[in-house]
């Protein structure tokens, strides 16, 4: 990835935090997080990877996120002037959490087993 890539990744990734954090006065938005972004190489597009901390809410923030996705890329706009042209932003959930804690349950299920086998 280049250096400017990278730093407009950066960028957005800072921004739509705070903008998820400071200017969306929905209470609902203050369990998200913007774990990482992916930027087309000619940054016109931008895909948002969000982690939502409420597994049965995560369809519903996502709707509300996307409903009101041109307010965010409005204030997005507004915060960061000099910027040519502002990317379209895409969102969609990060289930890495998810992943990580079914491997750590069929771990712990594994050591379960074999101290069951050693007695």
């Amino acid at each position: 990835m280049s250096a400017r890539i990278e730093k407009f990744t950066k960028l957005i990734k800072e921004e739509l935090s705070w903008i998820f954090i400071k200017k969306i006065q929905d209470p609902l938005f203050n369990f998200i997080t913007v774990t990482r972004v992916k930027v087309t190489p000619d940054l016109k597009q931008a895909y948002v990877y969000l982690s939502i901390y409420e597994k049965d809410k995560r369809k519903k923030m996502l709707e509300k996120v996307n409903e009101i996705k041109s307010l965010i890329r409005t204030e997005f706009a507004h915060r960061n002037r000099r910027l040519r042209f502002i990317p379209e932003f895409l969102y969609f959930i990060d289930d890495t959490a998810d992943h990580v804690e079914k491997i750590e349950s069929l771990l712990k299920q594994i050591h379960k087993d074999d101290k069951q086998e050693e007695s």
